[in-house]
């Protein structure tokens, strides 16, 4: 085992979090694609441990079932009562057996800034300096309301002071505590025997592991984080939305760097699983949810909303939400296009202005220019759908398939009644209804026969605006001849 990685990582993420006001347990809270205890285990995972436990209580099946669905192979330990840090690291260990040899890392599972690599540098600072205990510390512009880290002239750690228990001296420390953790796991299974629950909460504080060791002459040290931000933890919906901007600047800051245009980052919005190639383009007002992935030279926005999306290579999206779909290379969305599930657009083809797909394979080069709605079909190459086209799909009990070849071209204001066929290179005449099949290379024409009743408005609509106009017309064409 690398002399970094460590034995196991314990994730606290039991507390029920009353101030987000919420029947939603606060870990399972999402910013950028993934629940506040999905960062956080994320983050966990970059350090490789050989166990990685989250401890759960409020809500406990609830988190579990996540978990479980989410992150196959993460354990669970389950903390009944909220008896406090020390405590549920303590059934952590119960969980895990005890006689963990090696490091254990302790993290809050409300921090989903927190980063694998400052994890990692944690890990690594413990290790190297061959600490009893390492405290992932960071340097605040503002410390009120935080532990002050105090230190000894060598730099080691001589306690955390509470900021209602520091003097002035200490209050003017920036350097706060984070509550993430490095422990030696066997001080640490022995110490948190010797915590004690007389203080005003009556719990068992994991910070008092920190004097039990260095009383038995175990060094305390810490390892300051790089960005104070990483180590903010999630209370209410105003921290939550406060880490969702810092989260999202990260990721677009990394997408930019990575030769994403980002056209106004301000107004833009992308999960941690979105994926980008150089050259892609994205335009303000734009959404990147799930596992959306833009490839070169993609442009989407503005104003589009896209999850597990992929947009093939030159696209254009413009204006459109949609879901679950794939648009192939150099293909045309919108604007004002709405994709689900299902849709598959082949290179060059387009779905034009206010057109609506569902489960629809569209081939090469073939267009819906408009004022369509496309369900349960495949399409050909190079067909042409005319406007305000419906593929009338479901009958009230089942969906049913309409299938149009390649080179067709098919009328306005059409009804493709599945099941129904238009083979290769047919024409359909606008302001048809097609029932049945169309062999290749014919024109199928289902309307009425047109039939004009001269009259009918002077004899139905005497002396309205109509009539008027009629008579005008008629008086008119009776003096031009």
């Amino acid at each position: 085992m690398s002399a970094n990685r460590p034995a196991a990582v314990v994730v606290l993420a039991a507390g029920e979090g009353t101030r987000m006001k919420s029947k939603t347990p606060k870990v399972l809270h999402e910013i950028c694609g993934r629940s506040l205890v999905g960062h956080v285990v994320s983050a966990a995972r970059e350090l490789d441990p050989e166990h990685l436990v989250v401890v759960v209580g409020h809500a406990s099946e609830q988190v579990k079932g996540h978990l479980t669905e989410t992150y196959a192979g993460t354990r669970t330990a389950f903390q009944a009562e909220q008896n406090g840090t020390g405590h549920a690291v303590r059934m952590a260990l119960e969980e895990l057996g005890q006689g963990i040899d090696g490091t254990v890392v302790v993290v809050c599972g409300d921090t989903p800034l927190l980063s694998g690599e400052t994890l990692t540098a944690l890990a690594s600072t413990h290790s190297a300096d061959g600490n009893a205990v390492t405290v992932l510390t960071a340097e605040v512009p503002d410390s009120t309301g935080y532990g002050r880290i105090v230190r000894d002239g060598t730099g080691a750690v001589t306690g955390i002071v509470e900021h209602k228990d520091a003097t002035d001296e200490q209050r003017a420390i920036r350097e706060i505590n984070s509550g993430v953790f490095a422990f030696d796991g066997q001080l640490l299974a022995d110490a948190l025997g010797k915590v004690r629950t007389d203080n005003s909460q009556g719990e068992e504080y994991l910070t008092d592991v920190l004097g039990i060791l260095r009383e038995a002459g175990h060094r305390v040290g810490a390892s300051v984080a790089g960005d104070h931000r990483e180590i903010l933890g999630i209370n209410n919906r105003v921290q939550l939305a406060e880490a969702r901007r810092l989260l999202n600047e990260r990721l677009l800051e990394r997408a930019m760097l990575a030769g994403v245009t980002v056209v106004d980052p301000g107004s833009v919005l992308i999960d941690v699983t979105a994926t980008f190639e150089p050259d892609a383009v994205i335009h303000p007002g734009t959404q990147l949810l799930g596992a959306t992935h833009l490839a070169e030279g993609a442009e989407v926005g503005p104003n589009s909303r896209l999850r597990d999306t992929v947009v093939g290579r030159g696209a254009r999206v413009d204006n459109t939400v949609a879901d679950s779909a794939e648009i192939g290379e150099s293909a045309s969305v919108g604007p004002y296009a709405y994709l689900r599930p299902g849709t598959r657009l082949g290179t060059k083809a387009k779905a034009g202005t206010y057109v609506e797909m569902k489960n629809a394979t569209i081939g090469e080069g073939t267009k819906v220019p408009h004022l369509s709605y496309v369900g349960d079909a495949t399409i050909g190459e190079y067909s042409n759908i005319g406007a305000a086209s419906v593929f009338v799909n479901y009958d009230g009990e089942a969906k049913h398939h309409t299938t149009i070849g390649s080179h067709c071209k098919t009328g306005s204001d059409n009804m493709f009644v599945a099941p129904v066929t238009v083979g290769d290179g047919a024409y359909t005449a606008a302001g048809s209804v097609i029932t049945k099949d169309v062999p290749a290379g014919s024109l199928a024409v289902a309307r009425g026969q047109q039939r004009n009743i001269e009259g009918w408005v002077a004899r139905k609509r005497p002396g309205s605006a109509a009539a008027q106009a009629a008579a005008a017309a008629t008086e008119q064409v009776a003096d031009g001849n």
